[in-house]
């Protein structure tokens, strides 16, 4: 997919849902102490992607996806490495002007090493927590990747990220609020699309739709009472007019979506 023909205003961008990875798994694995909800388990579909955003002016990435073979190891489909789904997007490495990384689990840092010279954004709570504090206990570890935690110190050490608390502005009509929950530091995007939509990519403070509309928190959660304020919030969004929010795994997201035309159309939908 090209760039659009006609120049978009410096503040409005082009939105993209990548999907690159699946599994199948059951509702009692996704969902917290699923049996106090007094339903019989059943199977569910979980999606990974990845967030593209860009327009005339730059190109933002949200998340980067899992490594291939750590996605293999860890028994996820991998329907297309993310390295090679940027190029079919005809982006190489260097033409990100920043990822912002909603959190730090291997299904979103898992490319940092091919994108070496990348400028990072990262919540302040995130970093600190996976790089010097806590992270490193296996109720938390289990969700991460030691080498690609030390590609993220790195590029921390090396001057290419910068973080914040709160709400960082990187870009016109570009806002990453920090929510915390499933991780200390967790993340959303806000994004104002080309088409005159809000899109609120909430990445895992949500990861389903079902999150929200059955207010069911997720099964693996750094602070609870966060993660439910963030559903608060999420949905606080969401009513707001022209506002729609996209979990961050859900394979509903392929369908309530226009399909990108082409040979994208297997691998992407246009969220604005």
């Amino acid at each position: 997919m090209s760039r659009t023909s006609t120049a978009n205003p410096a503040s409005t961008y082009e939105v993209v849902a990548v999907r690159y990875g699946s599994r199948r798994t059951v509702k009692s694995d996704v969902f917290l102490n699923y049996a106090v909800y007094g339903e019989p388990d059943a199977p569910i579909g979980m999606d990974y992607y990845f967030w593209i955003v860009r327009n005339d002016e730059r190109t933002i990435l949200i998340d980067c996806g899992f490594d291939p073979e750590v996605g293999l190891r860890r028994g996820r489909d991998v329907l297309c490495p993310p390295i090679e789904a940027l190029a079919r997007f005809d982006l190489e490495p260097r033409d990100i002007d920043l990822l912002v990384v909603t959190h730090a689990h291997y299904d979103h840092i898992g490319n940092l090493g091919e994108l070496p010279g990348t400028p990072l954004l990262i919540s302040d709570a995130e970093l600190h927590f996976w790089t010097e504090g806590l992270g490193c206990r296996s109720q938390f570890s289990h969700s991460t990747e030691p080498l690609e935690l030390d590609h993220l110190a790195t590029a921390a050490h090396g001057g290419r990220v910068t973080t914040f608390s709160g709400v960082a502005r990187p870009f016109p009509g570009i806002e990453v609020h920090e929510l915390g929950g499933h991780t200390p530091g967790q993340c959303i995007v806000v994004v104002e699309a080309a088409d005159g939509t809000t899109v609120v990519l909430a990445s895992d403070a949500s990861h389903y739709y079902e999150e929200l509309d059955l207010d069911r928190p997720f099964s693996f959660v750094a602070d609870l009472p966060a993660m439910y304020r963030g559903f608060d919030t999420l949905t606080e969004m969401t009513q707001r007019p022209r506002h729609h929010m996209v979990p961050g795994h859900d394979p509903a997201v392929m369908a309530r979506y226009p399909r990108c035309s082409g040979d994208l159309a297997d691998l992407a939908v246009r969220l604005g």
